[in-house]
């Protein structure tokens, strides 16, 4: 018989709220708004010599310090093919055809994504996590983080790592 563990985590402090914009197409840009997203994750793994999988206070507190650096702020794509975001002394600019927004850099989060997605807000949320798993020795096999940006909205990015 084969078991497997996991834990999720879904709490009310992994929520932040932030303004964003993204394309449909090649063409498309929709209008500057915001929301307030509600993260969550779910790792699974072998149980440690604690037997879990991961310490739930330790996670929710990891996480809860990367959902606050995109808390108030304007998410912005680095790696979009049709928006250039460029940043200069204290301002970023970023322009998609004729449009171009101006806004304060500490207003900012400059991320490293195509699109600033539900799902690529996933990813990246995920990304971090997963170097903060490394760092701490988790031996994680699937990390799941999922990102809702409208009451039921979820965008999620699922991990298979292959442990051996």
């Amino acid at each position: 018989m084969q078991r497997s563990y996991c834990v999720e985590l879904e709490k009310e402090s992994l929520i932040f709220s932030a303004a964003h914009f993204i394309t449909f197409g090649d063409d498309v840009c929709e209008t500057l708004h915001g929301h307030n997203y509600r993260v969550r994750c779910r790792i699974e793994g072998p149980l440690n010599c604690h037997s879990y999988v991961v310490d739930f206070i330790a996670l929710r507190d990891a996480l809860r310090r990367l959902v606050q650096t995109l808390d108030h702020r304007v998410l912005l794509p680095t790696r979009h093919p049709t928006i250039a975001v460029t940043q200069e002394a204290h301002e970023v600019t970023a322009r998609f055809a004729e449009r171009r927004w101006v806004f304060p850099a500490d207003d900012c989060c400059l991320l490293p994504v195509d699109n600033t997605t539900a799902e690529r807000l996933a990813e990246y949320l995920a990304n971090r996590l997963l170097e903060w798993l490394s760092s701490q020795s988790q031996a994680v096999t699937t990390l799941t983080v999922g990102v809702d940006e409208n009451e039921g909205q979820w965008g999620e990015c699922v991990v298979q790592l292959n442990r051996e």
